[in-house]
């Protein structure tokens, strides 16, 4: 099992910067990778940023040049750094990790930007 606990959300204004970490914890050898995504009310999970397996990461086209998805391999840790903040961007960001066959899944932290 692999466990994912995110911290770092919060209420911020349009504009601002929030940064997220999940931190990961369990039989975390092996992980494939991980990401974060995003739920807003009423919509679809959708996927935000992760890494490819080249080294880079791969974006949604809603956050590009405005978020950066990074890792603290030694401490087992993902971030998001948020800057240029919308509302639009108000959601639950969710950490994934996949450790195949299976996927894992945080229990969520809330990001609210008021318009």
């Amino acid at each position: 099992q692999v466990q994912l606990v995110e911290s770092g959300g919060g209420l911020v204004q349009p504009g601002g910067s929030l940064r997220l970490s999940c931190a990961a914890s369990g039989s975390i050898f092996n992980i494939n990778n991980m990401g974060w995504y995003r739920q807003a009310q009423g919509k679809q999970r959708e996927l935000v940023a992760d890494f490819t397996g080249i080294g880079g990461a791969h974006y949604a086209e809603s956050v590009k040049g405005r978020f950066t998805i990074s890792r603290d391999a030694g401490q087992n840790t993902v971030y998001l750094q948020m800057n240029s903040l919308k509302p639009e961007d108000t959601a639950v960001y969710y950490c994934h990790a996949t450790r195949w066959p299976n996927e894992y899944w945080g229990q969520g932290t809330q990001v609210t930007v008021p318009s």
